[in-house]
């Protein structure tokens, strides 16, 4: 991370802590209401807060493996680019999330973008797998 501590804003702090510490319980309080969730692999905007939580709950299950890091990060007033790397049965994941915020720190939107096409192939099929277990 290129950005000390208290340059980071506060929302991505709490990003961070559920990110990488794995602590997928507390999803459902950065999210706001509304939050649209873009998938890299979903032709169509997912829209609302709990379709999101499930979207970023398989996420940080198939991603957050013990390769999982971030690396640069850029931010603005109320959104930040944050780039990330893993590895998910041994395809180097390259990608990053875009996410925006309200005035009262809750994440609005989230969008996910992955490189290079193998990766997205991974991931579309264990998120699959996932998301089946667990929706239903």
């Amino acid at each position: 991370m290129t950005a000390k501590a208290r340059d980071i804003p506060e929302t991505i702090q709490r990003w961070h802590r559920i990110a990488l510490e794995k602590r997928a319980d507390e999803l459902h309080g950065i999210l706001a209401e509304g939050c649209v969730f873009e998938s890299p692999v979903v032709h169509t905007p997912q829209v609302g807060r709990e379709i999101t939580e499930k979207y970023l709950r398989g996420a940080l299950h198939v991603l957050n493996t013990e390769h999982f890091r971030y690396g640069e990060e850029w931010y603005a007033d109320k959104s930040a680019v944050l780039e990330f790397y893993s590895e998910v049965e041994g395809v180097k994941i390259n990608g990053v999330d875009i996410i925006t915020w309200n005035d009262a720190g809750l994440i609005t939107h989230f969008k996910v973008m992955v490189r290079p096409l193998k990766a997205i192939n991974t991931l579309h099929a264990k998120m699959g797998e996932h998301l089946m277990k667990t929706m239903g």
